[in-house]
């Protein structure tokens, strides 16, 4: 990590030109004293690093240090800096790493591309935490330990054994062969064989990591977009799925059907409502999605949804009835 902190602290220098150690405690998140200490700790490896003494002081580095990026365009450093600025490294436990690699990037461009690649990107905005309602997008935090022993197993094709939480079980102890990461709306998730068989992991159920010695049984190479797709055909048709008619506002079929797993059938009621035939995970998962819509559906099979939608709604008008 001081190795990271020091490669960031001499590209803030090649920004800013000039900055007190206070200043640069605040941006690398440590204190004065230990800025002191990366100062010389550059200067004895031989970085050109100097303080100004005064009011208006700091610590520079000498005209002329830096590298060069060569080769790149505008349009390809915009790509860099806006990929940069998505929050999917975070459920990697790469987010210091990402901020660290895009100061370098931007530093290594190309005078005639820096400022206005760097004014373009502050244009775009990708992921950020809120919608539109202002409903916050919370990204599932994993710990930087855990992270980076996954991180190693799966980049070195070492097995992993993981101190595991699955949902409503008691954390176990597993033995796993990692084949890759996917990130999904900010959750990570493992994807991984146990005994042969496909296991997916999410990050944040992970509470102990750790890289054994042993390859891990994994084949050469994978294709993760294709190994995700039929991982997630596999548990949207798994588990106690449930099939429900139901009768519909046209204006709400895609509400119904964003939250659905398949439409089995559709047609139009003489009244211009729909009347589909719909797939759910589970019977909560149906009793939810039909609750959303409120009156603009109705739940016409079978019977327990119906009979639990009459519960949920009744005890609503109780609560907010005419006071007595």
């Amino acid at each position: 990590m001081r190795a990271d902190r020091l490669v960031s602290l001499v590209l803030l220098l090649r920004r800013h030109g000039r900055l007190s150690a206070a200043a640069l405690a605040r941006e690398l998140e440590v204190s004065t004293r230990t800025v002191l200490r990366d100062i010389e700790a550059l200067s004895a490896a031989g970085v050109p690093v100097y303080a100004e003494r005064g009011r208006h002081g700091g610590f520079a580095l000498l005209p002329g240090f830096r590298t060069e990026l060569t080769g790149l365009n505008h349009d390809e450093a915009l790509a860099l800096l806006v990929a940069g600025s998505r929050r999917g490294a975070q459920a990697f436990g790469l987010g210091s790493a990402l901020a660290s690699a895009m100061l370098k990037v931007v530093d290594a461009l190309p005078e005639s591309y820096r400022d206005t690649a760097a004014g373009a990107a502050e244009r775009l905005l990708v992921d950020p935490e809120t919608d539109l309602l202002s409903r916050r997008l919370v990204a599932e935090e994993v710990p930087d330990a855990i992270a980076t022993e996954v991180l190693r197993a799966v980049f070195a094709g070492h097995r992993l054994r993981i101190h595991y939480a699955a949902a409503d079980q008691t954390p176990k102890w597993r033995t796993v062969d990692p084949i890759g990461l996917v990130t999904v709306r900010d959750r990570g998730y493992l994807l991984a064989t146990r005994s042969g068989a496909d296991r997916t992991y999410r990050l944040s159920r992970i509470l102990a990591a750790e890289e054994l010695a042993e390859p891990a049984q994994r084949p050469e190479r994978v294709d993760l977009d294709r190994a995700w797709q039929e991982r997630s055909t596999r548990f949207r048709t798994g588990g106690d799925q449930v099939t429900v008619l139901v009768r519909l506002d046209p204006a709400r079929r895609e509400d119904l059907v964003s939250t659905a797993l398949a439409v089995r059938a559709e047609e139009a009621d003489s009244d211009g409502w729909l009347r589909l035939e719909v797939d759910f995970q589970d019977p909560r998962h149906a009793e939810w999605a039909l609750w959303q819509l409120a009156t603009d559906a109705e739940a016409l099979a079978p019977q327990w949804l119906r009979d639990s939608l009459h519960v949920r709604a009744a005890a609503i008008a109780t609560r907010y009835g005419p006071s007595s």
